[in-house]
């Protein structure tokens, strides 16, 4: 008791900021492996911790010093067993998921990319043009078909799923590869600057619970490419052959082609710092 007066005394300021960002980083991890069996596994290693520090203050050192190595040897695991997990809570703070908001500025991800030394990086002359037409066509022949634009982040491991064209875009180009008796039309068509990298991708299929269970594996594989990197995914349906689009996991139904344009055009604008 005398110890938790004196640290109530000396309380501060800073003391403060510690546990408001420890609880801002327990409530991400929360939300991340939230309705997943991820979930018990965190608590395990919650509870070995407490017990740890509990036999640490009660002078029990051979449960302390096991604890103590358990605890050692579970960081290495976490590494291995959640991986998945802290690459997307990593993305999480360096992509600017405001840009949902319009309130990207204040997004870590968002400064990033203006510095000049990454501006050159992610320079596009992507040809806009030939991509709408491709989906307008697309659209009213009712092709199914998935186009992902890539933006920093240039999945290598989901381009090596596919088969590798490295070719200009154009429009007669991706009508081809999506059209139904085309060898390539199954799976993701891979976009970074102005060529055409890969076909016949293999996408992550998002895990998220919310996603409505009408969605076919086209959008859903469209909202899992996004959730884990900064891309822009178009998706036409097979079904309908309504066009959407999706960025940082969330998707957008039934847009036109001058909404998708506008989308495109804001996707890959970026301003020099002066």
């Amino acid at each position: 008791m005398e110890a938790f007066r004196t640290w109530i005394e000396n309380f501060s300021f800073f003391q403060a900021l510690d546990i408001a960002i420890v609880a801002f980083l327990i409530y991400q991890i929360y939300k991340l492996v939230k309705g997943t069996s991820a979930l018990n596994i965190v608590l395990t290693i919650i509870g070995i911790y407490i017990l740890w520090k509990i036999a640490d203050q009660l002078s029990m050192p051979i449960t302390s010093e096991i604890l103590d190595r358990v605890v050692s040897m579970g960081l290495l695991a976490i590494v291995v067993v959640f991986q998945p997990e802290i690459r997307r809570f990593l993305f999480m703070i360096t992509t600017p998921t405001a840009l949902k908001e319009g309130k990207s500025k204040w997004n870590l991800g968002h400064w990033i990319r203006r510095f000049k030394v990454v501006k050159g990086m992610q320079k596009k002359e992507l040809n806009i043009t030939q991509v709408i037409q491709a989906c307008v066509h697309m659209s009213q022949e009712k092709t199914g078909a998935l186009i992902v634009l890539t933006q920093l982040n240039r999945l290598p491991g989901t381009v090596a799923t596919g088969e590798r064209l490295d070719a200009i875009v154009s429009s007669a180009l991706i009508e081809n590869i999506f059209f139904k008796n085309s060898p390539l039309h199954d799976g993701a068509l891979i976009i970074e600057k102005n060529k055409i990298i890969a076909a016949r991708c293999i996408l992550p299929v998002t895990s998220n619970k919310n996603v409505s269970a009408n969605l076919g594996l086209r959008h859903r594989s469209a909202i899992g490419v996004t959730e884990q990197s900064d891309a822009l995914a178009i998706v036409c349906s097979e079904e309908t052959g309504s066009i959407s689009y999706c960025l940082f996991g969330n998707v957008t139904y039934n847009v036109t082609p001058t909404q998708l344009r506008a989308k495109i055009e804001e996707f890959f604008q970026e301003k020099e710092i002066e």
